[in-house]
This record gives structure tokens, sequence and C-alpha cells, in this order.
């Protein structure tokens, strides 16, 4: 049993833009995450429920792959999932990633790391965490001795 995933997984949320419509044999959604926000549904395909925000009660008639924006063919969120119509500019919510996402995130392909906010009990916002910059990224580096 894993007890922290047990106490935080339910309470976070990676929520996340559609950028990207393709279709093929496949529709696929393209959104501004990737796995390095959240490796789980990539690195052995665990199933995280998603619902797009304003759509909660539209039928869910589309079959959708979500994906991510690394170049690798591991980086998607779901397969073959029903799913509401999904526009550019929808956000998309994640759900049940309070207790793998940050923690497991990484750097690959110069993603840097996202802000994380914490909604509280009286509905109020609070960044907890801010994003990475490139400042970030390379604040190991001396490039001096380079």
């Amino acid at each position: 049993m894993e007890n922290g995933r047990c106490i935080t997984g339910p309470y976070g949320y990676l929520i996340t833009e559609a950028i990207h419509h393709k279709s093929t044999y496949k529709q696929y959604i393209g959104v501004d995450a990737c796995m390095s926000n959240l490796m789980r549904p990539g690195m052995y395909g665990a199933y995280h429920h998603i619902t797009v925000l304003g759509k909660e009660a539209s039928p869910q008639d589309h079959t959708y792959d979500v994906v991510g924006s690394l170049c690798e063919n591991n980086d998607k969120f779901a397969i073959d999932r029903q799913l509401p119509a999904i526009n550019a500019g929808d956000l998309l919510v994640i759900h049940d990633a309070g207790a793998h996402g940050y923690a497991m995130g990484f750097q690959y392909n110069s993603k840097l790391h996202c802000a994380e906010l914490l909604l509280r009990k009286d509905g109020s916002v609070m960044q907890i965490r801010r994003a990475e910059t490139i400042d970030d990224y390379f604040a190991t580096l001396d490039f001096f001795k380079l």
C-alpha cells in the first residue's frame, strides 16, 4: 500500500491547455503539459480521470488520445479516452496527480517545472511553488569555468 499516494494523490490536479488537434487514423489532442509534469500514465499506463472545464455535463462522444508536448511515443495522458469535443484553448483537468506529479517531475527536453497552486477551503488560491525560469535551469553551471 502506498501510504503517501493514498493521502495526497486524490487532492492534486494537473491543469493543462489543449493546443493541438491531429486527425489521422486516430484523434489526438496535444496539450501543453507532458510526462515531465505527470509521468505515471506514460511510464506504466496509470489511469487518471480527465475532465474538460466547462464541459463536465457534455456528452463524452469523442475518442481521443491525449498526448503531451515531448517528442516521445509514451508521452500520453490517455489512450482511446471518451471525452467531450475538445477545442484548442480548452482546459483539461487530469485528476489524482497529487502524490507523484511534481515529486516525480523532471526537466527532459528543457521542460521547466510549472508553478503549483493551493486551493484553500475558502475558495482562495495561493501559489506555493513558483514556475522555474531559464535562470533556474542553468543555475548550477559556472560559465566562467567552462
